[in-house]
């Protein structure tokens, strides 16, 4: 089930909200101008599905948002336990971050945690299959797989070279629940 947690930046135990529903998610997160959204497949997909089956089962979503926002390309990302380089991967996204451009990811399977810095406080999106989220250009947030990550996503971009991340130097992701402490 997909929630959300929001926290004071001085408090990463215990949440001020915990919401559950897809709806109060939805209307909380637009209040910081984070889309969030869930998704319906047009097609089954069968376990061991390609890039290609994935792309074309959501297709009609994908060019939807590539026409309202633009968006220059999109691929299909697949990790899982025997991933060779998953430990440089979570390194990699669990350090606080912004991008240039929205971060756009759709789950078609999985499972990831996002933590989104706005102001003094943090929210912890876990997301899961079926969810949409849409992370503003310039938002400091950091992603977690967790330590057994298992999720295939639709990455959408406005910058055709792909996932580019500016560190923030904040160690504030140290501080809160990882991916780990949901399941």
């Amino acid at each position: 089930m997909s929630s959300l947690a929001v926290y004071h930046v001085n408090d990463p135990v215990q949440p001020q909200r915990l919401l559950n529903h897809a709806d109060d998610i939805i209307r909380e997160l637009s209040e910081i101008g984070v889309d969030f959204a869930q998704w319906q497949a047009s097609a089954v997909l069968q376990p061991g599905a390609s890039s290609e089956d994935i792309i074309a089962a959501y297709r009609t979503d994908i060019d939807k948002l590539i026409a309202a926002q633009g968006y220059q390309s999109f691929d299909v990302v697949s990790i899982k336990e025997d991933h060779p380089d998953r430990e440089e991967l979570r390194a990699k996204f669990l350090d606080e971050h912004t991008h240039s451009e929205d971060e756009v990811r759709f789950f078609v399977a999985g499972s990831g945690l996002f933590n989104l810095h706005v102001e003094d406080h943090v929210y912890a999106v876990f997301c899961e299959k079926g969810d949409l989220i849409s992370v503003p250009a310039g938002s400091k947030h950091w992603f977690d797989m967790g330590e057994h990550p298992y999720f295939i996503a639709i990455r959408l971009f406005n910058n055709p070279q792909g996932w580019i991340a500016q560190y923030t130097g904040d160690s504030i992701a140290k501080d809160f629940p990882n991916m780990d402490d949901w399941k």
